[in-house]
């Protein structure tokens, strides 16, 4: 088998080594998750007849530290060896950087159009100025060769892309299991850790971990997602016939699920539906938000608990009043508001949907990074805001693209005066230094408030109630120190007489 030995840097400077053997992918960079569970691997790939080698990086006795090398060729997709080559470290699981090759086949709609647009119109994960050297350099390639980056796409073309890959560390907390049988594997994900290898994480998500703690015999089926920042119940099958027992429920619509979330203020009572339709405005950022013409979305909600400002004085009033003459007033203001835990149950399944219905209805989930930001969507959040009036979605996506780049990710939580520059301080962003091998631009550690987000994926049964499976309630469910409140939930009667006749997804 091709191998090949790789020293490798932490952020910390201590060198790590890994033997690396091929196998194809197809993904791609910010590749989407059905891709991701799609991919096949093969120990050797063939282009025209020729097996290609991965070359070694050399090393630099004197430094000790890995010399700039060409990156091993497309089609291949350097691996560590079992166990993966995790580490922990200030509460991360980690992973040191390695060569990558992403693959995917072009899509219908990149056909027609250069090679460097599609770059720039898809991927956010490099400078348009990197990827224009990449495919001139050849590290960027079209069926195995090296075409440049006025190369206009057509059907059949395979895409490959040769980078050194630098993993965001994830949370240490583990993949705890709420029921294991002979066939599946209900588990209580973690928050911040993403269900496929997609984009910038591989090794540090759900599927790979598990491949790495349970040994190579296991294949895990994942039979729902979540987003990388919901925690919750997911099912994962260990063989085809529990995936396919599974995935004809949920394809009869037979499956219920629940979430609960903690959102800014207090919510109102009783059942409340919101169906609004849900569109996706930028692809490439996977930003959604209210518009006419979007996808039929439903959503009902009931308030579980209103938790109020804990910070009064001896009259019961806040202590910190909004000044009328701070630019902040608003966005502080609404941390005054207290905030609520309420139950969600999704009929539809549209990207984002529970959170982009929260932030219509005026109260978004108090730490979402994207949809309580106020730098994207304005001191009102866009709330009721379905035509675009306040917000252009330009806008909103020029705002969005810059978090992460030269701005943190607040959220309408943050803003508390106490926390707000420790949180500044201490969130995802570039660092101002460069891989020493590669010369890419790295990031800072994530920040908590970028590992969790208060939605959590709570129950999931089935209609006719043969099975039922319902996790604890997260840490910030719970009612705060000295406070008296629900620390479970009841049935979802009333939330699914209240859904109406809509079918659930």
């Amino acid at each position: 088998m091709l191998a090949a030995l790789l020293t490798q840097i932490t952020a910390k400077g201590r060198l790590r080594l890994w033997t690396m053997a091929p196998s194809l992918t197809s993904l791609d960079p910010e590749c989407d998750t059905q891709a991701a569970s799609n991919s096949t691997t093969a120990s050797v790939v063939t282009v025209a007849k020729t097996s290609v080698p991965i070359l070694p990086v050399k090393l630099n006795h004197e430094s000790e530290i890995p010399s700039a090398v060409p990156p091993p060729p497309t089609l291949f997709k350097p691996i560590p060896p079992e166990p993966r080559a995790y580490y922990f470290e200030d509460g991360l699981r980690r992973v040191a950087p390695y060569f990558y090759t992403y693959n995917t086949w072009c899509k219908e709609r990149w056909r027609g159009r250069q090679l460097i647009e599609v770059f720039e119109s898809e991927f956010r994960d490099r400078p348009l100025e990197y990827y224009r050297a990449a495919m001139e350099a050849g590290q960027v390639a079209i069926n195995g060769k090296t075409v440049g980056p006025d190369y206009v796409l057509v059907n059949g073309d395979l895409v490959s892309h040769t980078t050194h890959r630098h993993e965001p560390p994830v949370t240490a907390e583990p993949i705890r299991v709420i029921h294991e049988d002979d066939g599946m594997v209900v588990i209580n994900k973690p928050s911040g850790v993403p269900v496929h290898p997609a984009g910038r994480y591989h090794y540090n998500s759900v599927m790979e971990i598990m491949k790495a703690e349970r040994g190579p015999d296991f294949v895990p089926r994942p039979c729902n997602r979540l987003d990388r920042l919901t925690s919750g119940i997911m099912f994962v099958a260990k063989n085809a016939e529990a995936a396919g027992r599974l995935g004809v429920q949920i394809f009869q619509r037979s499956v219920r699920k629940e979430y609960l979330a903690r959102v800014v203020g207090r919510f109102p009572d009783g059942e409340v539906v919101c169906d609004q339709p849900i569109l996706q405005i930028s692809p490439k950022l996977g930003l959604n938000r209210v518009r006419a013409n979007g996808k039929a979305s439903r959503t009902v909600f009931k308030r579980l608990a209103y938790y109020p400002p804990t910070a009064t004085d001896e009259n019961g009033s806040c202590k910190t009043q909004p000044d009328s003459n701070d630019s902040n007033t608003e966005r502080t203001s609404r941390t005054l508001e207290g905030y609520s835990i309420v139950r969600c149950l999704p009929v539809t399944g549209r990207t984002h949907q529970i959170r982009v219905h929260l932030q219509f209805l005026g109260h978004p989930i108090q730490n979402d990074p994207i949809y309580a930001n106020q730098k994207v969507w304005g001191l009102d959040l866009g709330c009721n805001d379905a035509d675009a009036v306040q917000n252009t979605d330009e806008d909103v996506i020029s705002r969005l693209s810059r978090v992460g780049k030269d701005q943190v990710a607040e959220a309408v939580a943050y803003y508390d005066e106490m926390v707000d520059e420790y949180h500044k301080k201490k969130a995802e962003k570039m660092s101002g230094e460069t891989c020493p091998v590669c010369d890419t631009p790295l990031y800072t550690d994530p920040g908590g408030q970028e590992l969790s987000l208060w939605l959590h994926s709570l129950r999931y049964e089935d209609a006719d109630g043969s099975w039922s499976y319902v996790s604890p309630l997260p840490a910030w469910a719970l009612p705060p120190e000295g406070k008296s409140g629900p620390t479970q939930v009841g049935a979802l009667d009333d939330l699914v007489v209240a859904a109406g006749d809509m079918d659930i997804e």
